[in-house]
């Protein structure tokens, strides 16, 4: 599949040809300057002071509602990327004045080099940016329906919503498989369990999000999927052999690769069996020089997860240190979702080594070349999101129209019939309907579908409180319906439909998210799977509930 850009990386030492124009280059040179972007950005970096080189290689987001002056200080400093992480997202007008604001600043800087502007819109239930932007279908969703172009248009759309609001870089897709079921970080932001599907449809979603003028960044290398445990929180190890890493692990990442993805995301990841040290993959050399860039080609970015995760941090023993072993290890850009002090260690610490130690400053200058080459590239492509996008114009844009039609049609080929009794379901099989569930989308939908229901609600985020207050309650009701319909995502809301089971009612489950914790609902009359809680979901599981189309879908993994 053909890309509109690819990145090229892997520079060459300098050559005499390269020697000869660098010093026929202007001294007032800049990031618009008119040359070829691989010698401008190698022109730029041996003009840049080791502050300039440093900033350019760092992402750091912020807390706040806007950026404060400690960001803006950053930016003066020659800060080369910023993060918009999902807490301060729901007014979408402020996110984009918030980014032309750090654009204006960075383009006052010595080289007017601009930013690149991040953050996680995967689809799904990882979505940053809020406010009006699309709830999607997601990652599982896709997989289920098993179409590529499912998996374009869906970036094409994310994409085209979130490049309004002059966001530049996204941190999707997803290829970690679907391999340890009771993995709470991964789920329903995987594809499924099979290797070369992920890798098809990581590429189809990398290719949309490029064709929308976003710059796509595969993750977690070298592979999240085989784990309960979550980076945020503690280091995974994954216990997997070389061998099986290979033909598991790696597919989708080397399919991609192929492809010539952009940006690779590198995760917080212990692989024993392959790395004796437990060196997590983001600060390993051998994972991300020898592995990603020397065996396996690799020629574009990469990224570090954030460096304040544990999984990073607490191997390094101190975040100065871990962020020393992500330039060694060959990360290209380094994230940190707190921005840093500017007097902190792991900025002072780091710049004092790149001025003893000749190796580490090379590193530096390497990663910054990659960056300055990789902007340039995107911003004079002729795709590129605004620098100074238009607040005023963000209604028209999301969400984005197109793409409300699409995520239902998508929606609807993503539905599995799991199990199937009595459907096509009516008022004539059903009777009178207690809609059990927390979506008010779940609730509109049944009632416009049956005659005569009632609602049991609870919070989508139920704790164990809540859900014995459901248990001990929910029996008062249940004399006056006939049948039940009961929304299931979670061990909670399995436990919730369980409990109903003794009634001997007809049950149907509505199965979003996740749906390992349906499977041993067999009791139940029909079970039908939807893999989110997006609104389109919902409105196409009634649809096949009630008979007005066939599903198509399946459960993307071995069970």
């Amino acid at each position: 599949m053909k890309r509109i850009f690819a990145f090229l990386a892997g520079f060459f030492l300098c050559v005499p040809v390269f020697c000869q124009f660098s010093i026929n280059v202007n001294d007032d040179v800049n990031f618009w300057s008119d040359y070829p972007s691989d010698q401008l950005s190698r022109a730029i970096v041996e003009r840049m002071s080791d502050t300039e080189l440093l900033s350019q290689i760092l992402m750091f987001g912020w807390a706040g509602a806007e950026p404060d002056k400690l960001l803006f200080d950053w930016v003066d400093r020659g800060l080369g990327s910023v993060k918009v992480f999902g807490w301060n997202t729901d007014d979408i007008n402020l996110v984009a004045k918030s980014i032309t604001r750090l654009q204006r600043r960075s383009s006052e800087g010595r080289f007017k080099i601009p930013l690149f502007v991040a953050t996680d819109q995967e689809g799904g239930w990882i979505r940053h940016v809020k406010g009006e932007t699309a709830i999607t279908p997601g990652n599982m969703a896709i997989g289920s329906s098993g179409y590529p172009a499912d998996a374009w248009y869906s970036a094409y759309y994310i994409s085209r919503e979130i490049k309004v609001l002059g966001i530049n870089m996204n941190f999707a897709p997803t290829v970690d498989l679907f391999t340890n079921h009771d993995s709470t970080i991964i789920g329903t932001r995987s594809f499924g369990d099979d290797p070369q599907k992920a890798g098809i449809l990581g590429d189809a979603w990398a290719s949309g999000s490029i064709a929308a003028g976003i710059i796509p960044t595969v993750k977690h290398f070298p592979g999240h999927g085989d784990t309960r445990f979550d980076s945020h929180i503690n280091l995974p190890e994954i216990d997997v052999d070389f061998e099986t890493f290979k033909k598991r692990e790696l597919v989708p990442f080397m399919y991609l690769i192929k492809q010539k993805v952009p940006a690779v995301m590198s995760g917080h990841l212990s692989f024993p069996k392959i790395d004796p040290t437990g060196t997590p993959a983001s600060l390993s050399k051998y994972f991300l020089t020898d592995l990603l860039r020397g065996s396996l080609g690799y020629e574009g970015l990469i990224i570090t997860d954030d460096m304040m995760m544990n999984g990073a941090t607490m191997f390094a023993g101190s975040v100065s240190a871990a962020f020393r072993m992500a330039i060694e290890a060959g990360n290209d850009i380094v994230i940190s979702s707190t921005t840093a002090r500017l007097g902190e260690a792991l900025w002072t610490n780091n710049l004092a080594l790149m001025r003893t130690d000749e190796a580490f400053r090379e590193r530096v200058k390497d990663a910054a070349r990659r960056v300055l080459k990789a902007k340039l590239d995107y911003f004079k492509g002729g795709n590129a999101a605004p620098l100074y996008p238009d607040a005023a114009n963000i209604a028209s844009h999301i969400p984005d129209r197109d793409g409300q039609k699409f995520f239902l049609e998508q929606a609807c080929r993503s539905i599995a019939v799991y199990k199937n009794k009595s459907l096509p379901l009516s008022d004539a099989n059903m009777g009178k309907v207690l809609l059990v569930g927390s979506l008010p989308t779940f609730f509109e939908e049944g009632k416009k579908r049956f005659s005569l229901t009632g609602d049991f609600r609870f919070s989508y985020e139920i704790g164990p409180n809540e859900t014995q207050w459901v248990v001990d309650n929910i029996g008062k009701l249940v004399d006056g319906y006939d049948s039940f319909v009961v929304m299931v995502y979670s061990e909670r809301t399995a436990r919730i439909a369980q409990w109903l089971r003794q009634y001997g009612k007809k049950t149907v489950i509505f199965s979003i998210m996740t749906p390992t914790t349906s499977f041993d609902m067999d009791w139940a009359d029909d079970i039908v799977m939807g893999y989110s809680y997006s609104d389109y979901t919902v409105k196409a599981m009634f649809g096949v509930l009630c008979g007005e189309y066939q599903a198509q879908g399946t459960v993307p993994f071995k069970k």
